[in-house]
């Protein structure tokens, strides 16, 4: 894994497969890996002769299109740190991460963002655009030429392992996020350890389900493609459609594709609903970035006709750490998050001894993949770097096979009365009730027990769900002490930009309701 970059894994991909298509828009434009690379190294050397050095930090903040890649990796290219930025974000969060990434220079798409430009502009930043009127190129920049020959100077760059090349922020479930540096060390040996587990080739395809500004589609669905010399399908609209998502994944002659545990109970509640006429044949589907139940995990197989492999990352490891494997390389277990892949991994207790099987404790990890540590913390990076071992706040154990079973965040588990129950073992036996679409435990404070369990749930459609029946079947299924104390029934739950449902911040949404309704 040494001496490894992600821009050189690309080039590689460029030049063993240049015809093949790397990128597409249904009914719009088509992309080869030959193409991508003339438009990032003419689009890199553009921001080389803007004035951007090696080591600013240039915020990006699009849709998912294809300026947004092609300008992503022009950045890295030129020996930059790209820091990919939410759209949806407020003026003030803009402040925030422009802020604290440092960010040199803002480039958005040609129709703009008014928060980020109104952020930038407060905070003196100079703002770009980028946009791509030919896919023949090249990329229409209006950063200004510091001088007039540009076509040698990314040439002459080379990329180094050590490298800054991309800048990201923690989800910040328990604290105020944290920035995370990573490599083209980190990145390369991510979309291996991604390229591996999955054995992804030339051949394969997929649709951008997930926004980009994010670890989970960013590395596992975009930089795994491209650097297999695969291809990467794009939505029309530069967001998921669920209604577009099945047309999309068959133009594209899409073999898997990467979600969330939200997206999949989007697309299974409109399977159940509007079915397709047909499923293309997929390889597998992978769930990430949240525990997805059982019960979920068996419907989907079910209904789309391929194994569903759930993985475990988090954005300091650069995406991956786990994952359930292939059919071909061992079994998929429901309820696990599969195996190491390319790092080590170890479950630690408190003084920083291993764990036999069976027994929880910490999960922590070590490998080319993890980040070196946190921008400006010294005190997080105490905390998440002790014995050697990157903290993941994790709690979890192993089974005999070697296979990662998560318990919960280590601040998520609930301790009711003494008794620490994990949140996900409750989820599981919600989203098991048949009427039940999509559900989420949480800890409340309690005066008896210190704190107690609630949950929240969505009826699937067309069912009537109430809060006794989701109790019975609770009791039937769960210890006493793990029976929520009330349920929500509710049409939705609050959730981050990437889909990802947030216990803090469930608690908080109804912990507020019910404070409203007892002082109405």
């Amino acid at each position: 894994m040494e001496g490894i970059t992600l821009t050189g894994l690309l080039a590689k991909a460029a030049g063993e497969f240049p015809s093949r298509r790397a990128l597409s828009v249904t009914g719009k434009l088509e992309v080869t890996h030959a193409s991508l690379r003339d438009l990032i190294d003419s689009a890199a050397a553009h921001v080389v002769s803007s004035g951007v050095r090696p080591a600013d930090v240039v915020a990006l903040t699009f849709p998912n299109t294809v300026e947004f890649v092609i300008m992503f990796l022009a950045v890295i290219r030129a020996r930059a740190v790209a820091a990919p930025l939410n759209p949806a974000y407020t003026q003030e969060e803009f402040e925030f991460y422009l802020s604290d990434s440092e960010s040199k220079v803002l480039i958005t798409n040609s129709e703009g963002n008014a928060a980020a430009e109104a952020a930038a502009a407060k905070l003196q930043i100079p703002h770009a655009t980028a946009a791509l009127p030919d896919p023949a190129g090249p990329v229409q920049i209006s950063l200004p030429h510091r001088h007039d020959s540009i076509a040698d100077s990314v040439s002459a760059i080379i990329n180094e392992p050590a490298d800054v090349a991309l800048f990201l922020h923690t989800s910040g479930t328990t604290s105020r996020p944290k920035g995370v540096p990573l490599t083209q060390q980190n990145l390369a040996a991510s979309v291996n350890n991604i390229r591996s587990v999955y054995r992804l080739t030339e051949t394969d395809s997929t649709a951008i389900v997930l926004p980009l500004f994010h670890v989970h589609g960013l590395l596992a669905g975009l930089l795994s493609s491209l650097s297999s010399g695969a291809a990467v399908a794009l939505p029309a609209s530069g967001r998921f459609s669920a209604s577009n998502f099945w047309s999309d994944m068959r133009a594209a002659a899409a073999t898997w594709y990467t979600a969330v545990p939200t997206i999949h109970q989007i697309l299974l509640d409109r399977h159940f609903t509007r079915p397709e006429p047909h499923y293309p044949k997929l390889r597998f589907i992978r769930s990430c970035s949240a525990s997805l139940a059982p019960a979920i995990l068996a419907r989907l197989e079910e209904a789309f006709g391929a194994p569903v492999l759930e993985a475990y990352a988090m954005t300091e490891a650069s995406h991956l750490m786990s994952s359930n494997p292939l059919p071909v390389d061992g079994p998929h277990k429901p309820g696990s998050v599969g195996r190491p892949v390319g790092q080590e991994m170890a479950v630690l207790d408190e003084e920083g001894a291993r764990q036999p099987a069976q027994v929880p404790g910490e999960v922590c990890i070590r490998g080319p993949n993890v980040t070196k540590g946190y921008k400006n913390n010294p005190e997080a990076n105490e905390s998440a770097f002790k014995f050697e071992w990157f903290h993941t706040g994790d709690v979890g154990f192993m089974d005999s096979d070697g296979y990662l079973h998560l318990v919960g965040r280590i601040k998520e588990l609930i301790n009711r009365g003494g008794e620490k129950i994990s949140p996900i073992e409750v989820d599981a036996v919600l989203l098991s009730h048949p009427d039940v679409a999509q559900a989420v435990a949480f800890g409340v404070p309690d005066d008896k027990y210190g704190e107690e369990i609630n949950c929240a749930a969505i009826p699937r459609e067309g069912a009537k769900l109430e809060e006794e029946e989701v109790l019975r079947y609770c009791r039937k299924n769960l210890a006493a002490f793990k029976v929520p104390k009330k349920v929500f029934i509710t049409e939705s739950l609050p959730k981050t930009a990437t889909g990802k449902i947030q216990r803090r911040r469930v608690a908080e949404h109804f912990v507020a309701l019910e404070a409203s309704r007892a002082g109405a």
